[in-house]
């Protein structure tokens, strides 16, 4: 542990923590786990006000449980579904939820929810107990965790919306959002926040209504008449979501996102786009024409894996595409990947 780790901890300190380490059996990540360690010591060295500290003490516990739960998943495709706790199982949005979990369990995909009920229940079931993760929260007036989950002891509960929401977006590759309160609303602007800012990766983001339902829809004219004139998002912002009151469409939107593409790593400052079907010389120069300005330097190339991601074993067999991105229009990188999709290399759908 260096300097910059543990700050002011006396030496002798941190070799206690090497030492501890060591006995435990860690050396996966040590540097790690150090500097996680020596954030708690500091805290104390900080005379940290109580009540931080149990924030900081409970975060810390949830996130763990969080881990363990999605770790034996972690490489199956998953969607999180978002949507009200107060949807009744009569309401045709219960089975919009439903419906849209079913389809994607069939294709091999994991639905996460909130683990309540309403949409939550919804989706859980739709999917099946076998297929359906939860993460739900702790509330003086919520309903415990929905049977699917619960049952299943697939389920972790959370003190805090923050550390919810964190595995709630973490593990998916898909979201869908199906009309809701405040909480609804608050996790799909999160999701086009992440997305516009490039603080995640791109993901589709589907906006799911009933038949001839208008909730979306009026968000939609909300930020064609007020967000993109007063210039407080910048246009195309909102192409990167779907809004839909069909469930094929929502199926079709997720499941094509990941028709060519597949993942993306940074190598310094390289964007590495990962294919499933190597594109052509041709379909490498169209990309170019037409993605130009987000390229800072130089242009998109095909490539084998980098050096770097050999030596982690990183999907070394996939073919690839690296280009220096522009980082100030990192939130249109949803538009190179959509483009890739449409390939006529890419995998038939």
């Amino acid at each position: 542990m260096g300097q910059s780790d543990t700050g002011t901890i006396p030496h002798p300190v941190t070799e206690e923590l090497r030492a501890t380490m060591a006995a435990a059996g860690i050396t996966h990540d040590a540097d790690l786990i150090a500097r996680i360690l020596a954030t708690g010591i500091g805290l104390g060295l900080d005379d940290t006000d109580r009540l931080d500290l149990k924030i900081t003490s409970s975060a810390l516990s949830e996130m763990r449980q969080a881990f363990r739960l999605f770790a034996p998943y972690r490489g199956i495709p998953k969607v999180t579904i978002f949507g009200s706790a107060r949807t009744r199982s009569e309401d045709e949005l219960y089975r919009q939820a439903s419906e849209t979990a079913a389809a994607l369990a069939e294709q091999g995909w994991m639905v996460v929810t909130g683990a309540g009920p309403g949409i939550m229940e919804a989706a859980a079931a739709g999917a099946g107990p076998l297929q359906s993760l939860g993460v739900s929260i702790r509330l003086p007036f919520e309903e415990k965790p929905n049977a699917i989950v619960g049952g299943n002891a697939r389920n972790v509960a959370m003190k805090y919306f923050f550390t919810r929401k964190l595995m709630l977006v973490k593990e998916s590759r898909g979201f869908v959002c199906v009309p809701g309160g405040f909480g609804t609303l608050d996790e799909m602007f999160e999701l086009l926040t992440l997305q516009q800012t490039g603080k995640a990766d791109p993901t589709p983001i589907v906006l799911l209504d009933a038949p001839g339902g208008t909730f979306w829809a009026g968000l939609q004219r909300f930020v064609d008449e007020h967000l993109l004139p007063s210039g407080v998002i910048s246009p195309g912002d909102f192409d990167r979501v779907l809004v839909t009151d069909s469930v094929e469409a929502a199926v079709a939107e997720l499941t094509g996102f990941y028709r060519n593409y597949d993942s993306l790593r940074w190598v310094g400052k390289r964007l590495v786009l990962r294919l499933k079907a190597e594109p052509t010389d041709a379909e490498v120069e169209t990309l170019n024409e037409q993605f130009a300005g987000l390229v800072a330097e130089g242009r998109i190339e095909r490539r084998d894996a980098l050096h770097v991601e050999r030596e982690d074993d990183d999907v070394v067999d996939l073919p690839r595409l690296v280009l220096r991105l522009d980082q100030f229009r990192v939130g249109e990188l949803y538009r190179l990947i959509r483009a890739v999709n449409a390939l006529e290399s890419a995998p038939q759908e």
